[in-house]
């Protein structure tokens, strides 16, 4: 889906047959100096480092010791840009070449996956809701995907909605596992330290006023590590993925 940007109206967005089904354009003379894969490394390196607000096409041209103008020969805009970093991290996906016919394994080793990606591309979660096409790389992680689902008795338009619902809880809970982290170490305290103290605040409030929050707290009064927690959601999640199936 198109955006609109600016303040000239004009409609902007990416064309998938010319990002992806066409080769770079070859040049004359000397061999180009650079690649559109070595800009999106670059690209990537630099959000992980810095975020995505980091990533400006002067910012990129910097890191590969280009002109900035000259970077547009090789990539028209940051929204291009923006969709080969993306699935450049998508290539990261450690998956076998065939799902092994339990499904519910599968996803969620597939759920893991897509975490530590995530983890180690903190931008990823936030960049995803503007993803307009899908690249190679993610094309064959939708492949497996439906692949994974075959055997759970939905039809491909519900294999398709569940990958984008699992994707959506996986990103949903890596962006609040970030939020955490930089509240910790914005104040400077252990995880553990902060847990109790948010633990001990919501304990005074609901004591004697609000009894079912109370009941629940108390249940949840030794939480887990994080991985058991999104451990326990995930089961949770893919449990009730074909319900109504």
């Amino acid at each position: 889906m198109a955006r609109t940007g600016g303040s000239s109206g004009r409609r902007t967005g990416v064309d998938p047959e010319l990002l992806w089904s066409r080769a770079e354009r070859p040049r004359r003379g000397r061999p180009p100096a650079h690649d559109r894969a070595a800009i999106t490394a670059e690209a990537v390196a630099l959000a992980d480092a810095e975020g995505l607000a980091a990533v400006t096409m002067r910012a990129v041209a910097g890191r590969i010791g280009a002109g900035t103008m000259s970077l547009y020969s090789y990539v028209p805009n940051k929204e291009t840009l923006l969709e080969l970093m993306i699935d450049h991290v998508s290539g990261d996906h450690r998956l076998p070449p065939e799902p092994s016919g339990d499904w519910r394994a599968d996803l969620s080793r597939l759920a893991h996956e897509q975490r530590a990606i995530m983890h180690r591309h903190p931008w990823l979660p936030g960049a995803l809701p503007a993803q307009q096409t899908l690249g190679p790389n993610t094309l064959a992680v939708w492949e497996y995907t439906l692949a994974v689902l075959a055997p759970a008795g939905l039809d491909a338009r519900a294999r398709l909605e569940t990958f984008s619902l699992l994707t959506g809880f996986v990103a949903s809970h890596v962006l609040y596992e970030l939020a955490q982290e930089r509240a910790i170490e914005a104040a400077g305290r252990t995880s553990g330290d902060l847990l109790d103290a948010q633990a001990r605040y919501l304990r005074s409030v609901a004591a004697g006023t609000l009894p079912h929050l109370a009941q629940a707290l108390e249940v949840t009064r030794d939480e887990p590590a994080p991985q058991a927690v999104f451990d326990r959601l995930l089961g949770r999640m893919i449990n009730g993925l074909t319900a109504g199936a």
